[in-house]
């Protein structure tokens, strides 16, 4: 448990057993947080899974309402919708702010966490409650690198995927930006290396850590558009909207929690132990939605390009959005027809083998 707002309609799954972690860490127990629309139905594969951002919740109705709905992509009237707060989260899953068993906080000791184990114990979810069959899986950013992982831990479950504003693997430029908040969080003095008390958390440092990260959600475009150089008293809208969303994220987020999760995104590699990053995408046999968004700053374009040309059955959907990265979420509407005509499409016959992937040779980089 967490002293953060959590649903009331988020149930829990405390599987009472160890959770190995990547590292060779084991956490002694672990629980899940989690909220499920619709049914599952008798064969048990109808389950659509949502994977939520950086700071997001397992109310995937709430920051994704658009997708939501009968006729929609996620229709509760036809599929059986899962959506769990990730490992090292602070709303409800297990993280730096729950209990370790000593009965303190973990905090600082919270043992370093991978995508890979975030995946892994959504499985052990899906599990718990009966899935055998999913019909995709979808998420978008930090969500986005989970649903790929998705497709290669899980094969025999997961038939299709969706992954938005995402890549294959932290380039050093998402790295870079990463780094800049950390600083930012440990300049606070009360961070005091982690471990801070509950009740005086370092609320500077992760505020300033979420102006940073918003400069990189945005676009010029987008901020120009909306506030140009308006200001009063000297005090431009723009600096009062950064410290807007630094102070509310700073009310409602753990920063050890911060931490992890963005720890977690910088070690990801879809190719590790896998034969690097192309081997790993050209063994995913399911059919692929990649979204990319065209103003993103933070996940470059050519990105999600690299990622259709390796993947065998990967498909590219465009978001002409002028927001940025966050237009995947302020844009949602986009998302969600791009996302329905896929899984429609997931009902034609299956696709033949793809020719020999083609390697994108005009980045320096692909993730």
């Amino acid at each position: 448990m967490t002293g953060f707002r959590i649903s009331e309609a988020t149930q829990r799954l405390a599987p009472g057993q160890p959770f190995a972690l990547e590292s060779g860490a084991v956490l002694p127990g672990v629980e899940i947080a989690y909220r499920t629309w619709g049914r599952l139905n008798a064969a048990g594969d109808n389950a659509i899974v949502v994977c939520h951002a950086l700071t997001g919740s397992a109310d995937a109705d709430d920051w994704w309402a658009p997708l939501f709905g009968p006729g929609r992509a996620l229709d509760p009237e036809r599929h059986f919708i899962v959506c769990s707060n990730v490992l090292g989260g602070c709303y409800g899953t297990t993280g730096p702010a729950s209990p370790a068993p000593d009965g303190r906080r973990w905090g600082s000791r919270f043992p370093r966490v991978t995508v890979r184990d975030q995946v892994r114990l959504q499985m052990r979810l899906a599990d718990h409650l009966g899935i055998a069959g999913i019909r995709c899986v979808v998420g978008g950013s930090m969500g986005g690198l989970q649903a790929l992982e998705w497709a290669l831990l899980d094969p025999q479950r997961v038939r299709a995927v969706a992954s938005i504003a995402a890549a294959g693997r932290h380039p050093a430029w998402c790295i870079a930006w990463s780094e800049a908040q950390r600083l930012a969080l440990a300049a606070d003095p009360k961070f005091r290396g982690g471990d801070y008390a509950a009740a005086d958390p370092p609320r500077q440092g992760l505020a300033a850590a979420r102006a940073v990260a918003m400069v990189g959600y945005r676009s010029p475009l987008s901020l120009d558009e909306r506030f140009g150089r308006s200001a009063a008293d000297d005090d431009f809208a723009v600096r009062r909207w950064l410290r807007h969303h630094g102070n509310a994220l700073a009310e409602r987020f753990d920063a050890n929690s911060y931490l992890a999760l963005i720890d977690a995104m910088d070690t990801h590699d879809l190719g590790r132990g896998r034969g690097g990053l192309a081997a790993a995408l050209q063994r995913i046999r399911q059919p692929v939605l990649v979204g990319s968004v065209l103003t993103d700053a933070l996940y470059v374009p050519p990105e999600q390009r690299s990622l259709v040309a390796w993947l065998p059955h990967g498909e590219l959907f465009e978001i002409a959005s002028r927001h940025g990265h966050d237009g995947f979420l302020i844009d949602a509407d986009a998302v969600e027809l791009a996302l329905r005509r896929f899984l429609g499409a997931q009902s034609a016959p299956a696709p033949q083998p793809a020719p020999d992937v083609r390697l994108d040779a005009g980045y320096g980089y692909a993730c």
